[in-house]
């Protein structure tokens, strides 16, 4: 018995003799490269004062002062129109079989719909 739990211990002080060194802190030398002047900040810090608007506050709502030019009765024709073409579209086939009998939208062949720098 005596020489099963000296074996344990053994192997439990060989599992953790392993050493635990610290490292130095990492210093990043990369030289910061300002895309703005001190007085540019200031001055877009102050436009932000004067119009009460900041966009990196934590109370930043850019919908606090939308008002919708539509009525919620024409969002819900609009809806009830298009739920048809909207279960199609997101039916098991991604709407293949609607768009293939020409339901669907029709985009004109001469549109840009994206361009390459």
């Amino acid at each position: 018995m005596t020489r099963h739990i000296a074996s344990i211990l053994a192997i439990t002080a060989a599992a953790f003799a392993g050493n635990a060194l610290a490292d130095d802190i990492t210093v990043d030398t990369t030289p910061f490269a300002a895309s703005k002047s001190r007085v540019e900040v200031q001055a877009d810090f102050a436009q932000y004062k004067r119009a009460g608007v900041n966009p990196w506050s934590t109370q930043y709502n850019p919908l606090k002062q939308f008002k919708s030019a539509t009525t919620r009765e024409q969002v819900v024709a609009e809806y009830v129109a298009s739920r048809n073409e909207v279960a199609a579209l997101n039916a098991e086939d991604s709407g293949s079989a609607y768009l293939a009998q020409g339901q669907g939208r029709t985009i004109d062949a001469s549109t840009t719909l994206a361009q390459a720098k």
